[in-house]
């Protein structure tokens, strides 16, 4: 954005452009008090002009990350919106710097900002709306075999993005575990070269002493569906088996220990499924890709808490499938429960590796805030190659402590263990309560996504995690 002495671009790109526009956007630009700062942006009507509009949205000094170039996409998105737009040019201002590579990587990161930034989760309005941008060009960035695979994977992770937020943004009168079992078995059956589906019903899951689960959804009229979808390339040998493990609690009434007052939340507890949304969006967006030598179990133990007379009490003590007794303390903290037979059961599939993700916790919102992810496991290995999969995706995420010395307030005095310790570090409880749960033999690691699961601001999912999950199991493939 620097100028010379008499205002005009010194970047060659702007100059050119300002030229053709008789000097408008260098004095617009300063006008505006526009710098390229990260996050704005301003836009020229033009009256005569091959383009209508011209635009110039700020990337930073240090813009070089995907997550930088993705929200570049989602700007150009806001602004094809507001202009309703039916195509759109984006170019950099200045890519010489950037390698081939590189370049590959920019290109699909706008590409997957823009398809997601457009997109509008409209199907229960009455007049639903529909975005009028049908082509972007993204010039200066490659043409080629090259650029058209990583495009393609950018629109089977963003299709898998806005899956995923489809089912959270669904609301639990719609979206019942047995719809949410629905979803699953059909996206084995679109990809079925690839994955298959076994869904157990309430008296399965009884035969497999799934106590702890079952409590939960013992209270809902409608039944608990414990959903496995498993990822198998068609030829080739396997060298890694995975498991995703997602929380799928379709809602969250809090049970007896109900959700009232202020900073409950109670109203988007539709939202308590979001783990089992990102495993199940990482598992269209694997259908579609289709690595190699990689086996990948999807699991979901799905159902509501609710409250009714056959409903699990304050100070039940409940047998999960490992044989541990938990005495129920709250049963507001009910995610827990199903997870913890959910990770037995991925354990029995013989895994190498589980990652579980849940919206368990407010006390990781509060320790990490809205849009990042606490990260608990006890392998170093894992922890790395985990974020090392969120750079390229550009989702945040922070480790945090295992503190063993934290379980002494998780002791019951008549059963293995209580569901919830006291409010200081309710997080790391929680995740220590998940460890009890895991074959030591493992490698596991807890999501906490209860913040970034959910825009609060425009009251919608963000479909967090999926792409992620996906970069963590192409970097497990051979």
């Amino acid at each position: 954005m620097s100028k010379d002495e008499n205002y005009k671009f010194q970047n060659s790109i702007l100059k050119k452009l300002d030229g053709l526009l008789g000097g408008m956007l260098a004095e617009a630009s300063s006008e505006e008090d526009f710098t390229g700062k990260a996050g704005k942006s301003m836009v020229l009507r033009l009256p005569s002009c091959g383009s209508k509009r011209v635009g110039l949205i700020g990337l930073g000094k240090t813009a070089s990350s995907p997550a930088s170039f993705q929200r570049l996409g989602e700007a150009v998105a806001a602004a094809a919106k507001t202009a309703q737009a039916n195509s759109v040019a984006i170019v950099l201002a200045s890519s010489e710097g950037l390698s081939n590579g590189s370049k590959l990587s920019t290109a699909s990161a706008i590409a997957s900002g823009t398809v997601l930034g457009i997109y509008e989760d409209s199907r229960y309005k009455s007049e639903p709306r529909k975005p009028k941008l049908n082509s972007v060009d993204i010039i200066g960035l490659g043409t080629g075999p090259e650029l058209e695979k990583k495009l393609k994977y950018a629109e089977n992770v963003s299709s898998a993005i806005i899956f995923g937020r489809e089912l959270v943004n669904s609301p639990a009168n719609v979206l019942t575990p047995a719809a949410l079992a629905a979803e699953a078995s059909n996206i084995a059956s679109s990809y079925s070269d690839v994955l298959s589906a076994n869904i157990l019903s309430a008296e399965q899951c009884k035969e497999l002493k799934m106590g702890s689960y079952l409590g939960v959804a013992a209270a809902s009229a409608n039944p608990p569906h414990f959903i496995h979808l498993c990822y198998k390339p068609s030829s080739g040998p396997i060298k890694t088996k995975l498991a995703l493990v997602g929380k799928g609690l379709t809602f969250d009434s809090g049970g007896y220990n109900i959700k009232t007052g202020a900073g409950c939340s109670i109203d988007i507890m539709k939202t308590d499924m979001g783990g089992s949304a990102a495993v199940l969006g990482a598992a269209k967006a694997l259908g579609q890709i289709k690595p190699p030598g990689v086996e990948v179990h999807f699991i979901v133990a799905s159902c509501e808490n609710m409250i009714s007379g056959t409903g699990m009490r304050p100070g039940d003590i409940i047998t999960a499938s490992n044989g541990k007794t938990i005495e129920v303390n709250n049963t507001d903290a009910e995610g827990r429960l199903t997870l913890a037979d959910a990770l037995v059961y991925a354990c029995k599939q013989g895994v190498d590796k589980i990652v579980d993700l849940a919206t368990l916790t407010g006390a990781c919102i509060v320790a990490l805030g809205p849009s990042i992810a606490g990260v608990f496991t006890p392998s170093d290995d894992l922890a790395k190659e985990v974020f090392e999969a969120s750079e390229v995706s550009g989702e945040k995420f922070w480790r945090m402590p295992l503190e063993e010395s934290y379980w002494e307030s998780m002791k019951s005095g008549v059963a293995d263990m209580v569901n919830t310790g006291g409010r200081q570090g309710g997080a790391i409880t929680a995740a220590l309560f998940l460890k009890q749960f895991v074959d030591e033999k493992v490698q596991w690691m807890h999501i906490d996504l209860a913040g970034p699961v959910w825009n609060d601001k425009k009251r919608v999912a963000t479909g967090f995690g999926i792409a992620t999950l996906v970069e963590w199991v192409l970097k497990n493939s051979s």
